[in-house]
């Protein structure tokens, strides 16, 4: 994955990372800190890692925010302005927040609803001349091999079979591997914006439209179905976090537990009832849910509870280092 170098705009004495010509730090540098943006069709996520003197990562900020940049796509197609304003003010709070903490430089990537929208270019144009962010849309398979590397590192995994899948809006990853090799990586257009909109899962559902919409998302996932079961398997991503935090009710988001957690089919089966019978407002009740994440948490853990069938896995472990992790390790490491 290469960020183009092109000349170097500097965000009030820090330069964004995407347009620097050299943007590792060196060897020997002194201790900085670093931020990446994952512009995501439902949410933007937020990330500021310190490298301490021994090249070890810290976390000093992490956080999402709720834009729904990707709201009415799989209808018309393009990113609509409500949505866009909001992201750009998601950004421009987050590049304030950057400055305050010092950060040298900023990598900003994004995703399906930036690779699918027809105005995408457009989007990224508008972005970068509102805050300076110059966002890299990067491709699917890109997107689920950085997803890879977060997952392997954050949960010490070396050796056996492994499918790490990032479920998102408007996409999901999915990479296979085994030991320190990577077999196959791909994205497939499977995503909780889709699937609430299309069935209406922001509200309460009878069991017979779960059952369909349940159907759609298999129908549209054979291209994982008729593998060998892997020995282990990793989620990630904002529904499966959030379901994690749900599942230890969690009232503040504590990344330490989610970290590493196992779920299996029987607390996703408790959840996907806890939330299908329930519109958005009586989720928003629910503890560890993300309020902003009520609309769309139904069709995620649908999605989950799919990929886990289609997998043969009864269970699966919990990252809470997704994308965000994998570029900061990728494009800062020395």
């Amino acid at each position: 994955m290469g960020f183009g170098s092109r000349a170097v705009p500097r965000l009030n004495g820090y330069a964004n990372m995407n347009d620097s010509p050299d943007p590792s730090p060196r060897v020997g540098d002194e201790p900085g800190r670093y931020a990446v943006i994952d512009a995501g069709t439902n949410s933007i996520k937020f990330h500021i890692g310190e490298r301490d003197a021994g090249g070890r990562w810290r976390t000093v900020v992490d956080r999402a925010e709720m834009t729904r940049l990707g709201e009415g796509l799989a209808q018309g197609g393009v990113i609509i302005d409500a949505a866009l304003e909001r992201t750009i003010a998601a950004i421009a709070g987050m590049v304030d927040e950057a400055k305050r903490h010092g950060v040298r430089r900023i990598a900003a990537v994004g995703t399906a609803g930036l690779r699918i929208a027809s105005n995408g270019s457009e989007v990224v144009a508008a972005i970068e001349g509102r805050t300076g962010v110059r966002i890299e849309v990067i491709s699917g398979e890109e997107e689920g091999r950085l997803a890879y590397v977060a997952a392997k590192s954050g949960l010490g995994l070396k050796t056996g079979s492994l499918v790490v899948f990032d479920t998102g809006g408007g996409s999901s990853q999915f990479t296979f591997g085994h030991d320190s090799s990577v077999d196959e990586r791909f994205s497939v257009d499977v995503g909780a914006v889709r699937y609430t909109e299309r069935f209406g899962l922001d509200r309460a559902v009878s069991p017979d439209v779960l059952c369909d919409a349940m159907a759609a998302i298999a129908a549209d996932l054979p291209r994982i179905g008729g593998r060998p079961v892997p020995d282990a398997l990793v989620g990630m991503g904002g529904a499966v976090t959030n379901i994690a935090a749900v599942c230890h009710g969690l009232a503040t988001y504590d990344p330490a537990i989610v970290q590493g957690s196992v779920l299996d089919r029987g607390e996703i089966d408790r959840q996907i009832e806890l939330y299908r019978s329930r519109d958005a407002d009586a989720r928003r009740a629910i503890v560890g849910l993300q309020p902003k994440r009520a609309e769309v948490i139904l069709a995620g853990a649908c999605i989950v509870r799919t990929i886990m069938d289609k997998l043969g896995k009864d269970r699966f472990t919990v990252s809470d280092r997704g994308l965000r992790h994998g570029v900061l390790a990728e494009r800062f490491d020395p």
